[in-house]
């Protein structure tokens, strides 16, 4: 005589078939949805010789101002609220945009001075990467970024703040790259 299963390999059974067939109709719903790559034309504007890249397109980085010295050193662009890191060889490692506090740095060429890890922003907003690197109407100018990785409130009317407010990410890059005594080029 046959031996018998019992029910709970039969229900086992069924379960596991029953998700095997909805894992497959997912992933047919799935690819049901995504653009097929054979029904793509051409634009007008391709040219004969394109290729095809399995790198994602990189983004031009933005140049270095002219007129910012030479060497390594920290740049920050007043007008375009920016700042490059650029190595001895003159090539620009990283650049990112921030948010300026009220009273700004004069034009010119400063050092990186105090370096803190982390404090109170002015604003109370906690703040990390803090280095120095200028003063001006007795306000002293540093970038930082807040721990949060917040951007800066509004500063109140009148007040007088001035911390240059960076992104985590790029305070982080910039607290390695900007040690003490680094030169900071400050350009219109």
């Amino acid at each position: 005589m046959p031996a018998r299963l019992p029910s709970w390999a039969w229900v086992t059974g069924l379960t596991t078939g029953a998700i095997a067939a909805v894992v497959v109709l997912a992933v047919q719903a799935d690819q049901g949805t995504k653009p097929v790559a054979a029904t793509t034309r051409p634009s007008a504007s391709a040219t004969a010789d394109a290729k095809p890249s399995a790198e994602p397109e990189k983004k031009k980085p933005v140049a270095v101002p002219d007129g910012s010295g030479t060497g390594r050193r920290i740049v920050y662009s007043l007008d375009r609220k920016r700042v490059w890191l650029v190595d001895a060889s003159d090539t620009p490692r990283r650049s990112f945009t921030v948010w300026p506090g009220t009273v700004t740095p004069d034009p010119g060429t400063y050092t990186i001075g105090k370096r803190t890890e982390a404090t109170t922003g002015s604003d109370g907003v906690p703040v990390e990467h803090i280095m120095y690197f200028a003063q001006k109407s007795g306000v002293f100018i540093a970038f930082s970024n807040a721990v949060d990785g917040s951007s800066p409130p509004p500063a109140e009317p009148g007040a007088q703040t001035g911390g240059i407010r960076i992104a985590k990410p790029d305070g982080k890059a910039l607290w390695t790259f900007g040690s003490a005594g680094t030169t900071v080029r400050v350009v219109e």
